[in-house]
């Protein structure tokens, strides 16, 4: 499959999983998605790339988009060494994603669940969450349920932090 969005959709209908899908103009960040008001829908998601100092480990962080991501304090709480937002190069190279379209889903283009999600505990038992199909432009609402069983069922390790 060479379309990133079919290739989610295959993945949400083969684990039944009930979603919403919102196509809009391309949204690169909570601001655009805040103009097109897709947050009617439910709670938008704001995604963070993230990698430890060495670089060894990689994190995607995924809260609520109106909070602001306290690094120092997730990274206290998984106990890693200091973070800082992982190069594009990066980003492509573990879950096959752009700028601008970082998503939980980008997932399962980690073939070898070497990516550790971070989620937030406010996010915890929302029935609409918002995320981007690996591709900015559209919008998928699932639940937190939904999520952390797509992300399980990749193999990839699930932290879940107050932010």
């Amino acid at each position: 499959m060479d379309n990133p969005q079919e290739k989610v959709f295959a993945i949400l209908n083969a684990l039944k999983v009930e979603y919403q899908l919102i196509n809009h103009p391309a949204a690169f960040t909570v601001e655009d998605m805040d103009k097109l008001n897709l947050n009617q829908y439910g709670n938008g998601c704001k995604n963070l790339f993230l990698r430890d100092d060495k670089g060894k480990r990689h994190f995607l962080v995924v809260l609520d988009k109106d909070k602001k991501a306290d690094l120092a304090s997730i990274q206290e709480q998984l106990g890693c060494t200091r973070l800082g937002f992982a190069s594009e190069e990066r980003l492509f190279k573990y879950l096959h994603l752009h700028k601008g379209e970082v998503t939980p889903l980008g997932i399962i283009n980690d073939h070898d669940a070497s990516v550790e999600v971070v989620l937030d505990n406010d996010l915890v038992g929302k029935k609409k969450l918002g995320v981007h199909p690996n591709d900015n432009t559209a919008t998928v609402w699932i639940s937190f349920d939904a999520l952390q069983k797509i992300i399980e069922q990749n193999g990839n390790i699930i932290h879940i932090v107050t932010i």
